[in-house]
């Protein structure tokens, strides 16, 4: 999956090679995969948890935003924690 992780000021993270992505719903945390479905969500001040190819998990503390994704490509759009 290509993933973007946004805030209004810069560019948190961007890859090409991730395969899963964990975030902080509003509901409770839900985790995309490649080829999920459509997807807009709200989410609430917490971690995204990312998983690339090398099966390392990299953690960003995130305010609250949104994450949209289609197509295997997720935008997270957020305010730095």
């Amino acid at each position: 999956m290509v993933l973007h992780i946004i805030t209004p000021e810069k560019t948190l993270y961007s890859s090409e090679s991730a395969i899963s992505v964990i975030c902080p719903g509003l509901d409770g945390s839900f985790q995309l995969l490649s080829n999920h479905s459509a997807i807009v969500s709200a989410l609430k001040k917490g971690k995204v948890v990312v998983a690339d190819n090398t099966n390392k998990a990299i953690e960003f503390n995130i305010g609250s935003g949104l994450v949209e994704c289609s197509n295997n490509l997720v935008n997270i759009l957020v305010e730095e924690a």
